[in-house]
């Protein structure tokens, strides 16, 4: 009975962790031909270089409403938190959710897009 159990928890363990989106590992590739396609009209990836929404180099890891010469909004700026990979999936799946108050008003529904576009994210780090 006791071993029974103690496997049944090994197996929920097991499938909680390798069925986790935030564990999930994204395409850079793709997502960086998904961030062309959705994102890339109001975000560029070149350091300085803010367009309707901040320039997204370095964002990844970085203090959220930090972004140089950008005027984010009360929300973002007063937001206090460090864009992981799991922060990044929920503000791209709900922006204005996430975080009230938010400019960013675009999401990406689709989650295989999200993982994607945070592991491009993640090749622009500093």
């Amino acid at each position: 009975m006791k071993r029974s159990l103690i496997r049944a928890g090994l197996l929920l363990i097991k499938i909680l962790v390798t069925s986790s989106p935030a564990l999930a590992a994204g395409d850079p590739a793709a997502g960086e031909k998904v961030f062309a396609a959705h994102c890339a009209v109001c975000h560029a990836t070149t350091p300085g270089e803010n367009k309707v929404g901040p320039s997204l180099a370095g964002i990844a890891g970085s203090k959220s409403g930090t972004v140089p010469g950008f005027d984010f909004s009360a929300a973002m700026k007063n937001a206090d938190l460090t864009w992981d990979d799991a922060d990044l999936d929920k503000f791209l799946a709900n922006p204005t959710g996430f975080m009230h108050g938010t400019k960013m008003f675009v999401n990406l529904p689709s989650e295989t897009d999200r993982q994607n576009v945070i592991a491009y994210l993640n090749t622009l780090k500093k």
